[in-house]
């Protein structure tokens, strides 16, 4: 096979700002260290800071060879460029073994990432469900001491009013709470 020039952008984001601009080059040096590749040309951007996330990014160009199409689909699956172009060759014929194998790695990938979203999402339902336990019984002992507004209820809970305000709707609809004025207090056989 002919070798397979390619043209590649690897991003990182996150924080703090050192770890940022570690791993980028960590990750430079493990792709220049592996034997299926030949790196070309390497070109670092600066850092830059994303104020609303309160993250730093960083991307790095990179032109390297490979000399099998499976190496290609392994660099994508493993380095996860945010952008490919292939250079050259103009064109690239494969044979069915060869597209057979990228159609498995593709779909190995797939259901690796399909289980892992998966995964998360029971963990996350899971948590969402412990958490509304663990708020109605600290928004009941809170109550039970005395009636509490929204406000003060944000306040002793960490949770911003207008969330903690839909919640505490929800436990008046449940019969648990009530609100009197603009005060919560709880119902005696709400429990």
């Amino acid at each position: 096979m002919v070798d397979i020039q390619f043209r590649a952008v690897i991003e990182v984001l996150g924080k703090p700002k050192e770890h940022v601009e570690k791993s980028m080059k960590i990750h430079i040096e493990q792709l220049k260290k592996d034997s299926n590749y030949q790196v070309l040309s390497v070109e670092f951007a600066d850092l830059k800071v994303h104020e609303e996330q309160s993250a730093w990014s960083t991307f790095a160009e990179i032109e390297a060879k490979t000399d099998k199409p499976e190496w290609l689909t392994a660099f994508c699956f493993h380095y996860m460029p945010s952008i490919i172009e292939i250079i050259e060759p103009a064109s690239v014929t494969l044979k069915d073994v060869q597209f057979t194998q990228f159609l498995n790695d593709l779909q190995a990938r797939l259901h690796q990432v399909d289980a892992i979203a998966k995964q998360v999402k029971l963990e996350n339902d899971f948590m969402k469900i412990n958490m509304r336990a663990l708020m109605k019984n600290y928004i009941s002992v809170l109550l039970a001491r005395k009636p509490l507004t929204s406000e003060q209820l944000s306040g002793l809970t960490g949770v911003e009013k207008d969330k903690l305000e839909d919640y505490l709707d929800v436990l008046i609809d449940e019969g648990k709470v009530d609100l009197k004025g603009d005060e919560y207090f709880l119902i005696e056989n709400g429990k």
